[in-house]
């Protein structure tokens, strides 16, 4: 009882705070389209999966033709200790840092400092000469790459600076895990000393591969800047358009609203942990590393959706953000998107996001032209152009249960649109 309380107690407060300190301007789901039958099956949904100890809890926020239609918040930010969900709790972003570490980097591209077909060894001569890995009978051998690394390549994961934990061959145990694993290793420069010496999974340009392209796109920002990728992202876009709980450091303030996971994952029984908690980066990673509040996400989705700017400030052009989620991929590139989740056949990708090329294949709902990332530890994010909408979701649910939710949350938003 004293469970099912807290949770009823979670979803009122977000009710009756909705237009306090909202990070939108707000509006009612039926005023913008929305079916708000379908916002009780969203909340019913969140409520089982908390009563049944799946998820902690998580923060939703939806907007619709720039309106925020649903701002709650739901469970607990640390059931263990009994503290409830609310507004300003703090995620770690895992990989939808690439995003805004993306979008950084496109405002250098803005000022001409920094080409798309530039390679990367005018930054990083160790990248100068690459080695490809080939595996022939469980024998890696290695051989020159024929093209050089390009900032585009880094972008788009065409660089095959692969990660080590998506894959058991030769080549993946020769390279470094993750992008969080290393930050918490490596100083950047030793990291990009690292790296370098990894083989190549694929040629550059040739095969879209998960990697660590996005942590060399920030230091590679932060050779061109003089400083720390924290600070650029700060000036650049955070401090600009309000988003005063993102970054790659935790305030004292911030430590006390960062949201715990379950400590027993639900699917494996295994214990589970988000690790970046215990081991502080001792570089501001771009691929995984810097923390948010769904308050803070849904400003920065809403200024992309508008075509780069937000309450009057200019981050972007739009032909920028337009080039930025549009596919890169074409089809001369081998398109292995689809094999991170379900929800990501048909799609393709672009500067930092996945863009989806079909209405079909894959296992979410959106239009042709909507894009993606998600976060490794329970976070999800979504632009349609189609339909003027920007979802964040904020969890902290590590498993694998959450690419379950990715496709759960999104039926359950698409089906609340009104045609």
């Amino acid at each position: 009882m004293k469970h099912q309380l807290l949770i009823g107690i979670a979803s009122y407060l977000s009710i009756s705070s909705f237009a306090l300190g909202a990070p939108l301007p707000t509006a009612t789901p039926a005023s913008q389209g929305f079916n708000a039958k379908n916002v009780q099956a969203i909340d019913q949904f969140f409520n089982d999966e908390i009563a049944q100890n799946r998820m902690p809890g998580g923060v939703l926020a939806v907007a619709k033709n720039g309106k925020l239609i649903i701002y709650k918040t739901y469970g607990y930010q640390d059931k263990k200790n009994n503290i409830p969900m609310s507004f300003d709790t703090v995620f770690n972003l895992a990989s939808m840092t690439k995003v805004m570490a993306a979008a950084g980097a496109m405002t250098f591209y803005e000022e001409g400092k920094l080409q798309l077909s530039a390679p990367v060894y005018q930054w990083f001569p160790e990248f100068k000469t690459m080695n490809v890995g080939k595996v022939e009978n469980g024998v890696l051998t290695q051989m020159p790459s024929s093209k050089p690394i390009t900032v585009q390549d880094l972008m788009r994961h065409t660089n095959g600076l692969t990660y080590g934990a998506r894959a058991n061959t030769p080549v993946h145990q020769a390279s470094l895990r993750s992008s969080a694993e290393a930050a918490t290793e490596f100083t950047g420069p030793d990291f990009i000393k690292r790296l370098s010496t990894s083989p190549l999974l694929y040629e550059p340009g040739t095969a879209w591969d998960y990697s660590f392209g996005i942590d060399v796109l920030g230091l590679l920002q932060e050779k061109i800047a003089g400083k720390r990728l924290n600070d650029i992202l700060n000036e650049r876009i955070w401090s600009r358009i309000g988003m005063k709980d993102t970054g790659f450091t935790l305030s004292d303030s911030a430590k006390k609203r960062l949201a715990q996971p379950l400590e027993i994952d639900p699917i494996t029984g295994k214990k589970q942990k988000i690790g970046i908690y215990e081991n502080s980066p001792k570089f501001d990673c771009g691929g995984s590393c810097a923390y948010s509040t769904a308050a803070d996400y849904i400003r920065f989705g809403q200024m992309l959706l508008n075509g780069g700017s937000l309450d009057g400030q200019r981050i972007l052009g739009p032909q920028t953000v337009a080039l930025m989620t549009s596919d890169h991929l074409g089809t001369q590139i081998k398109n292995n998107v689809g094999g991170t989740e379900p929800g990501r056949d048909g799609y393709g990708f672009g500067l930092g996001v996945a863009v989806r090329k079909e209405k079909g294949l894959s296992a979410t709902n959106g239009n042709i032209g909507d894009y993606t990332w998600n976060g490794a530890n329970g976070t999800l994010f979504w632009v349609d152009l189609k339909e003027k909408l920007v979802v964040v979701m904020m969890a902290a649910a590590p498993g694998e249960l959450r690419k379950e939710y990715r496709e759960r949350i999104n039926a359950l938003i698409y089906a609340g649109l009104n045609q």
